[in-house]
């Protein structure tokens, strides 16, 4: 998943963990939702209510508002969910997202950040982007078709779907670099982990992709 969550608690020196030690919450938990690449979804029925910090990482929750935890967890004591308008809203360059959840950790970070952490610019678009509710139910319908599309194509072309969004999918592969370096030649990227030889994530294409992706198949 986002490797920057576990850089950043690594260098305010916390130890980190895979999950909980059995009957020993840890004090702070990191839940990205969905997740990438797999697109596991954080539930929170086995979340405790006594853990002191919980973060839950949602920038890619908005492709289908079903998903999001804001209702069940922004009033819970410890609890921040983070936002972002650089996934489903397509704006990256932005640089714009925004935190909802408890209060006093809120305000910690609105101190953190200064006066002036995003420009005016950038907090129009934002505001503009969010409020396109036309725009935001059609393109989650565009999505939805257009992942169908990309699984049959790529189960057509012996990979097997394992996961992801309707923005991104993860297929698994007999061998995930070969993969690659085979799409790379007919200019389309994908990425691979190092975890697991096997897998291999790929964005949706833009609708003048699809016949490049057809052809880097082969």
């Amino acid at each position: 998943t986002y490797n920057e969550h576990e850089a950043s608690f690594r260098a305010a020196g916390w130890e980190i963990l895979r999950g909980d030690p059995e009957g020993d919450p840890a004090e702070a938990r990191v839940a990205v939702h969905p997740n990438n690449p797999t697109g596991h979804m954080f539930s929170g029925a086995d979340e405790p209510a006594t853990r002191p910090l919980l973060v839950i990482d949602e920038s890619f929750a908005d492709v289908i508002l079903a998903n999001s935890r804001v209702a069940d967890f922004a009033t819970r004591p410890g609890t921040l969910i983070l936002k972002s308008l650089g996934k489903f809203w397509g704006l990256p360059g932005l640089r714009l997202g925004f935190a909802i959840g408890d209060p006093g950790l809120v305000a910690g970070l609105k101190e953190r950040l200064g006066p002036w952490p995003v420009s005016g610019v950038a907090q129009h678009v934002g505001a503009v982007a969010l409020e396109d509710m036309v725009w935001a139910n059609e393109t989650r319908q565009e999505l939805s078709v257009e992942c169908a599309r990309l699984d049959a194509l790529m189960q057509a072309n012996g990979a097997e779907l394992i996961g992801g969004t309707v923005l991104f999918r993860l297929f698994k592969v007999d061998d995930a670099a070969s993969w690659q370096a085979r799409l790379a030649e007919g200019r389309v990227w994908s990425r691979v982990f190092p975890y697991d030889p096997t897998w291999i994530r790929l964005g949706l294409p833009p609708a003048q992709g699809w016949v490049q992706l057809e052809a880097a198949l082969g």
